[in-house]
């Protein structure tokens, strides 16, 4: 039986299901996508496989990523959250959670769904990458950087375009499997590589 390529940056069986079953799935759920977003922004600084490690205790502790929870937390939470070494522990992180839930939530009310403004920075459809090799991932992209600024707009923060590129990469808005990778073709990609 022939071995199955797969993306280089694999480190343990956790990634190895997260890579095979999650990363580069389209999300289309609005709570998902919101839970992506929270969960970048706290990856800042960090490696994926730190977040992938607590996502459990971060859907805990944030509530499921419910925005109108997590826009209703009062300063008691805030220390409750800060205190529990099952999350990443930082202050300006959480506080952007929170924040972020608050933007979420005025961006609903004004009749439009989350999923649908995040699209549209591909132009609705997964845009299809044939990269060779790994160091061929860019780490931002102008769309990146175009989503990064309509979100700053909004009020959400640690939105940088690297953050929304690491999430356009893992909630499907970009296929960045290299074209080894047998997600690349399961997941729509056809091309041969640049």
């Amino acid at each position: 039986m022939p071995e199955v390529k797969r993306c280089a940056w694999i480190a343990d069986e956790r990634m190895l299901v997260y890579h095979d079953e999650e990363w580069g799935v389209p999300v289309h759920d609005d709570r998902l996508l919101f839970e992506h977003l929270v969960l970048d922004g706290f990856q800042a600084g960090l490696s994926w496989r730190t977040i992938l490690n607590k996502r459990e205790n971060f859907r805990r502790v944030f509530d499921g990523f419910e925005p109108e929870t997590v826009a209703r937390y009062t300063k008691r939470k805030v220390e409750r959250l800060l205190a529990d070494p099952g999350i990443v522990r930082n202050r300006q992180k959480i506080d952007a959670a929170i924040g972020n839930a608050r933007a979420y939530l005025r961006l609903r009310e004004g009749g439009g769904s989350f999923d649908a403004f995040l699209w549209q920075f591909v132009g609705g459809k997964t845009k299809q990458n044939a990269w060779r090799t790994l160091k061929q991932l860019p780490a931002r992209t102008r769309e990146s950087d175009a989503m990064s600024k309509a979100l700053k707009d909004l009020g959400f923060k640690f939105v940088g375009s690297t953050i929304c590129y690491a999430f356009m990469q893992a909630a499907g808005l970009v296929n960045d499997h290299v074209v080894s990778c047998f997600r690349h073709r399961e997941l729509g990609g056809r091309g041969r590589g640049r």
